[in-house]
């Protein structure tokens, strides 16, 4: 298999796994015990606290261990705004269904919920936000990087703007964690959620970050675990290689990125010239280093990714989250596209695993997929296939 869905998952590193194993085997005491078992335990959550602190400039104390990415971005929502009743949240269109989601509810409860509209490169303008903040605004929440299109986001800009009216910033930042440089105290931010999975650790964990100072109240409420923010048994297993996977991530970042920027850029390249009829979506310089996202006129993109996948390529039309649902891409509709141009997206994540050979078999596939399902597209004759 050429796996290219890194944006959905990735795998599990194996310096990750190995440091994983003593705290399903012989450590496996509960951090919460006093004894020598539990001692081992804690001592080893807290180094974990610090390795992720460490990848993004945090200090230990601000890092809020959660179940992912999904809970992080329910703990800011609801953990700031449930402090001021009937107050309003921005957001932008082209959120991840784990801010959406919460923010309709919300809604449903009585907060007032703006979406901040994007261009046609699912970019942000920090205008139309300055413009939109108002006295009752108590969260902003925009996504550092797009997991559909992988349009980066003017954080910095936005932060300096939220903060100039008074207001918090939330940014989910699980795609961009472990990609690309961050600098939470260069940047402003004051909540930034994180997933494992998404940086080369296990599933069913993450982290929110929360600056020293911004006060939250708990969504998960029991024994008083994480200073009383999020109550429960603490999986340690899984703190533990997420920890070493920050480690990881932040000690060959440059090596990393370089290495994802080469193949995505290999791939659009080949893609564009050997493919005609084809669009790369997104911007195409403020873009996470692995995202290639692009749009075959005539072609159904799940068509698409079940012929890769009888090749034994493993890719997606968007959000794995949110592929049962059949629903259309909010985030290519928020960007100005059509119908036709919707169902013909395809996203292709790299991964530091990856390599040219499987981007060049990749492209190779691809172009026979797409000339045979072109052939008998209900569009044809609109798009000239058969011309080319």
């Amino acid at each position: 298999m050429i796996y290219l869905d890194n944006a959905a998952s990735t795998q599990v590193h194996q310096d990750v796994l190995e440091s994983m194993l003593p705290y399903l085997k012989e450590q496996y005491g509960n951090p919460s015990s006093i004894h020598r078992y539990g001692r081992l335990s804690r001592k080893a959550i807290e180094k974990a606290r610090k390795q992720i602190a460490s990848l993004i400039n945090a200090d230990p104390s601000e890092i809020l261990l959660t179940s992912g990415g999904t809970e992080s971005n329910n703990t800011a929502l609801r953990g700031i705004v449930m402090q001021h009743p009937s107050s309003q949240i921005i957001t932008s269109s082209i959120e991840h269904d784990a801010i959406l989601e919460p923010c309709k509810k919300l809604s449903e409860n009585g907060f007032d919920i703006v979406y901040i509209s994007v261009d046609s490169h699912g970019m942000v303008n920090p205008l139309d936000l300055k413009n939109t903040i108002s006295e009752k605004t108590s969260l902003v929440s925009i996504m550092f990087g797009n997991n559909e299109v992988g349009t980066i986001q003017p954080i910095s800009e936005i932060a300096k703007i939220c903060h100039e009216q008074n207001v918090l910033l939330h940014s989910d930042a699980v795609q961009a964690v472990g990609k690309i440089p961050i600098n939470v105290k260069e940047l402003g931010v004051d909540l930034l959620s994180i997933s494992s999975h998404k940086l080369y650790g296990p599933k069913g964990i993450g982290a929110l970050y929360i600056k020293n100072g911004v006060i939250i109240d708990p969504v998960i409420l029991g024994g008083g675990q994480e200073h009383g923010l999020r109550s429960g048994t603490e999986n340690v297993a899984n703190i533990v290689g997420f920890g070493k996977a920050c480690e990881i991530a932040k000690n060959n970042l440059d090596e990393n990125i370089s290495h994802m920027k080469k193949l995505r850029d290999y791939l659009i390249k080949k893609v564009s010239e050997e493919i005609p009829q084809t669009t790369v979506n997104g911007h195409l310089e403020s873009r996470l280093p692995n995202n290639a996202h692009f749009t075959f006129l005539g072609v159904n993109g799940e068509d698409l990714i079940i012929k890769l996948d009888e090749y034994g390529i493993a890719a997606s039309t968007g959000s794995a989250c949110s592929v049962h649902t059949q629903k259309a891409s909010h985030v290519l509709q928020s960007m100005g596209f059509s119908h036709e141009q919707i169902t013909g997206s395809l996203r292709l994540t790299v991964g530091i695993y990856n390599n040219q050979k499987e981007i060049d078999q990749t492209v190779d596939a691809l172009k026979k997929i797409v000339e045979e399902l072109r052939s008998v597209s209900p569009f044809k004759d609109k798009y000239s296939f058969s011309k080319n």
